[in-house]
């Protein structure tokens, strides 16, 4: 049969789109990259238009134009396949077809509507059920909501909110639903919070993520004796955070006890597809109405949710919004009606059940690992697998720990769950990092705290998750498990070395995964507190550097950005070979040393500024002994250099040299005798932190030891004969004829040196005589 041309152009156009938009390599150069760089700034609209060649490249700069400035986090798009783009041609073709004539419309939105409601009522095994597609995943729970006040209210059309007042609607909800879920139905409902009851979950037994059936009856007849009406619950078959189902076959007795709606939403709704269906989540099939996200469990871009529901007055469903009298709505199912044809129920099924082994793969292999504890439903099959970190004690360790715990129960327990949420927060992100197509996330539970989530019904068909990422991911888990262990056992045993050693002082941030927080403490003498404050970053901030600078296998840093201690060293996380107390002792010994350093800057620039001023006064004093000594005569011009000539006076230069070692001002006629600068007294030897211990070849700095005491004594004995061998290697001993050469030939050489010396010595003192040139020695001395 012939295509229909434009069909078959739009078709053609959207491929061409689809392909420019993806491609990643942009041919474009970077001038014209530039162009687009301010997307915030809205240019002027040419009047003469642009092609759409132009267009699609502006869409494509747009969004890739800043993947430069991301950040170091994973960057992915959705892996829009064939199936998406059948999606996305359904929005192109929901616009076609809305010119067509108003006849035409009707019929084939009708078919396309009575088709997807068909295909999903069978598919998910709800039967004679109506649909209403929305882009809002909460709007369908809305319009139920509005059905079923417009059901109870009977006057609700023609009185308004004044039927309420007389009888205040009641909606409950699990407290493990959606943030926010009961704060938006009640704002656009129009009613008050107080018509929203939050449901607790089990604390005794069950799941402590399923709602409370025997709470829940004890609430509904309270609130029923206080003169409100039960309106309608919100049951989860997949709770947001942990996955779990609530009790459906339960909640259903208790909603048709009470003249109830039940409603159901949840990621596990998507199990119904398959051929194996739990009871839990078999029981949804019996409710009045249900959600189901189908975009991210097929990985359908831009595919609406579907709010199935049961009811038989079509005139309230109209009035509730679930229905429309307009032909264009019923277009929305357009882009699903597609999708789902071109997957096929075969398709369908196999996504979803590709998504259920992954999560079953990797919760077999978390059954294996220590360290490792799972919150799952059913440990046979779990859609969603959420774990976390945490350390069993053994029966010793586990008595010790609770005596200590019994004296101040409330402090340890906050400390030890904070920690724990923690380094599960690092674990989640380490993991996601490694293996971003696992799509992994961390989730805060509220018993269990901080966790891992596995959910691969929400992301494996949108980032194309297989069994060997999942393989890579355990893979992963096994090589952080070691490093969390062993940084949560020398945690302690780190803070106890900082506060035995003099001059740090440890942080507490239970915040930080990592060794701990620790910073060098300045000795100020009498400084403000500005002042101290910058040499207290001063020091801490170069003591950072060195550490650095060491070759070893820990991570220092200056902390998280937002949040953390000022003027801090940061340790990240450590093995189990690390030697803790090398490590305190180098940090406070090079803390020292960059101490030292400090002050004796310090020192030394007062000392030249006091030396300065001595010398400065000196050499003044000796100017005017200078004068007294020549006499007033000499000071005369012409006569001065007549009486010169007659009667040479003969003065020793006096000349000053500043010693930086001793700190003082000495005289230097020895200079001037010698002919060479002394030395003067041996510098102290400059403070250091090289705290070298006898390391094994490749071993690195912090890393203890694993030999055992014979491997040291073989050791031992090996340096021993290589000193021997190096005593063996040492030249023959000469006779004494060959010694006494060599002696006497340097005596030589020494008494040819000595006169050398003497005659040098005698030509400078007569070539001294002149008055004048001691007295321009004694001014250079003094500028000296």
């Amino acid at each position: 049969k012939m295509v229909d041309p434009t069909l078959a152009e739009m078709g053609k156009n959207l491929n061409e789109a689809m392909k420019m938009l993806e491609d990643n390599q942009r041919k474009v150069e970077e001038e014209n990259e530039k162009k687009y760089a301010r997307k915030d700034i809205p240019g002027p609209l040419q009047g003469s238009g642009q092609d759409m060649v132009s267009i699609l490249q502006l869409v494509q700069n747009l969004m890739h134009g800043e993947e430069e400035e991301e950040t170091s986090q994973a960057y992915r798009l959705q892996n829009v396949g064939e199936q998406g783009h059948m999606a996305l041609l359904g929005h192109s073709l929901a616009a076609y077809i809305s010119v067509l004539d108003r006849e035409r419309l009707r019929k084939l939105t009708t078919r396309i509507l009575s088709d997807t409601t068909l295909w999903l009522c069978r598919l998910f095994r709800y039967e004679n059920g109506s649909a209403y597609y929305h882009e809002d995943d909460r709007e369908g729970l809305l319009k139920i909501c509005r059905l079923v006040i417009h059901t109870r209210y009977e006057d609700y059309t023609v009185e308004g909110f004044n039927v309420l007042h007389t009888k205040q609607p009641v909606i409950y909800i699990s407290s493990a639903a959606r943030t926010g879920l009961g704060q938006a139905l009640c704002n656009q409902l129009g009613l008050p919070l107080s018509c929203m009851c939050r449901v607790p979950c089990n604390t005794m037994f069950g799941s402590q993520h399923q709602m409370d059936v025997a709470l829940l009856d004890r609430v509904i007849k309270d609130d029923i004796e206080s003169g409100k009406l039960p309106l309608l619950l919100v049951a989860n078959a997949g709770t947001p955070g942990a996955g779990h189902t609530d009790k459906l076959g339960r909640l259903k007795e208790l909603c048709e006890q009470y003249n109830m709606w039940l409603h159901v939403e949840g990621v596990n709704l998507a199990t119904l597809a398959l051929g194996y269906v739990s009871s839990s989540v078999l029981a949804a099939t019996k409710c009045d109405s249900m959600t189901l996200t189908l975009g991210s469990w097929l990985g359908l871009p831009a595919v609406p949710a579907v709010t199935l529901y049961r009811h038989e007055d079509p005139s309230l469903s109209l009035a509730a919004g679930l229905t429309s009298s307009q032909p264009v709505e019923k277009l929305r199912a357009l882009p699903l009606w597609l999708s789902l044809q071109y997957l096929g129920h075969d398709g369908i099924v196999e996504r979803i059940k590709h998504a259920s082994q992954l999560s079953q793969r990797l919760l077999e292999n978390l059954k294996n690992l220590d360290f490792i504890k799972t919150s799952v439903e059913d440990e046979l099959s779990s859609p969603v697998v959420v774990f976390k970190f945490f350390r069993e004690y053994s029966n010793r360790d586990q008595t010790s720990h609770a005596a200590q715990a019994s004296t101040i129960q409330h402090p340890i327990i906050s400390n030890e769950r904070h920690i724990y949420d923690t380094f599960n927060q690092w674990l989640g992100e380490q993991l996601a990092q490694l293996v971003p197509a696992s799509g992994v996330d961390v989730v805060e539970l509220e018993d269990e705290g901080t966790c891992v989530r596995f959910s691969p019904l929400m992301t494996s068909a949108v980032l194309g998750t297989e069994i060997q990422d999942v393989d890579q991911l355990v893979d992963c888990l096994k090589m952080k498990i070691p490093v969390l262990t062993s940084t949560l056992q020398m945690r302690e045993e780190f803070e106890q070395e900082v506060r035995r050693t003099v001059g740090l002082l440890y942080i507490e941030d239970l915040s930080w995964p990592g060794l701990g927080v620790v910073r060098y403490n300045y000795h100020s003498d009498g400084k403000n507190d500005d002042k101290q404050e910058k040499e207290l970053e001063k020091i801490n901030t170069e003591l950072l550097k060195k550490l650095n600078e060491l070759e070893s296998d820990l991570t220092f840093s200056l902390g998280p950005e937002f949040g953390g201690q000022k003027n801090c060293v940061y340790i990240g996380m450590v093995t189990e070979d690390v030697d803790v107390s090398e490590l305190v002792e180098t940090i406070a010994a090079t803390g020292r040393e960059i101490e030292e350093n400090s002050r004796l800057l310090e020192n030394m620039t007062e000392v030249v500024r006091k030396g300065i001023q001595e010398a400065q006064l000196q050499l003044q004093k000796a100017n005017e002994e200078r004068l007294l000594e020549e006499g007033l005569l000499r000071q005369i011009p012409v006569v001065g250099s007549v009486l010169n000539w007659f009667s040479p006076f003969q003065a020793s230069p006096k000349g000053r040299t500043f010693n930086l070692t001793a700190g003082s001002l000495e005289s230097t006629e020895s200079t001037y005798v010698s002919k060479a600068q002394g030395t003067g007294t041996t510098p102290p030897p400059t403070p250091t932190a090289s705290l070298a211990k006898q390391r094994l070849p490749g071993q690195k700095i912090f890393k203890r030891s694993l030999r055992s005491s014979d491997a040291f004594s073989e050791t031992s004995s090996v340096s021993h004969c290589d000193d021997l061998e190096k005593m063996d290697q040492r030249p023959p001993a000469l006779s004494p004829g060959q010694e006494q050469r060599p002696l006497e030939t340097e005596k030589t050489e020494e008494q040819k040196e000595v006169a050398q010396a003497t005659k040098t010595d005698t030509e400078d003192i007569q070539s001294d005589k002149s008055p004048n040139d001691c007295t321009k020695v004694e001014q250079q001395e003094s500028q000296r």
